[in-house]
């Protein structure tokens, strides 16, 4: 099968199965996102949602939160993974906001690059989430089911190559919500080392691309 056909099948499956979906993190503003996408890192969004209420009462917006110091901050987010380098970041990426934005999160992709504790997976969930942009942001999940549905190639052995050839074969007016289809398809069903591929409904044209994805024999 050619890829091109591939990519047909695979999103016309997940256009008629999620055709609404967005991100399963809990926040009431784009600064909340932003928090809450940082806390995400390497740790699940059930755990990040359940310790963003209790923070967010303290700290709602920039302005609060950088008038705090890294250990109050801490004491809310200490359940995450990497604590203490998660609360530095915060409350460094709150005062930036405050000191060159009036406390308001960018849309540009450099300059949200250029916060503490933002990365490009992170400024990429910005930009799709928050500003309705046509990003891709790839994390473990969207790398593994690109690979292992073989929408990617093994060269692509970086999020970024994944992330550019994703946005090359996907509809500009798709990319986003794909980011959220591969997400949960590999959160939910193609799991990293024990996939239920028996109640995937695309195993029929799946390639089980087995190598670097700790797919269990």
């Amino acid at each position: 099968m050619k890829r091109e056909e591939r990519y047909k099948i695979v999103l016309a499956h997940f256009r008629k199965e999620m055709p609404e979906v967005t991100t399963e993190l809990e926040f009431g503003s784009v600064f909340q996102l932003l928090v809450a996408v940082i806390l995400s890192a390497q740790c699940t969004d059930k755990r990040v949602n359940q310790v963003t209420p209790e923070l967010f009462r303290h700290f709602p917006d920039a302005r609060s939160m950088a008038q705090a110091n890294d250990d109050e901050v801490l004491e809310y987010v200490k359940s995450v993974s990497y604590p203490n380098s998660k609360a530095k970041h915060l409350v460094e990426m709150s005062r930036m906001l405050m000191e060159r934005y009036d406390g308001e999160v960018p849309s540009d992709m450099n300059l949200l690059l250029e916060l503490p504790g933002v990365g490009r997976k992170t400024a990429n969930v910005m930009q799709a989430v928050a500003f309705g942009q046509s990003a891709m942001p790839v994390d473990t999940h969207v790398y593994r089911v690109s690979h292992r549905l073989g929408l990617v190639s093994k060269t692509d052995n970086t999020p970024f190559k994944v992330e550019q050839t994703l946005k090359k074969n996907i509809p500009e007016a798709d990319v986003a919500l794909a980011h959220h289809w591969l997400l949960l398809h590999g959160r939910y069903v193609c799991t990293s080392r024990k996939p239920h591929c028996e109640k995937c409904e695309l195993a029929a044209l799946c390639p089980k691309q087995l190598e670097g994805s700790r797919l269990d024999h």
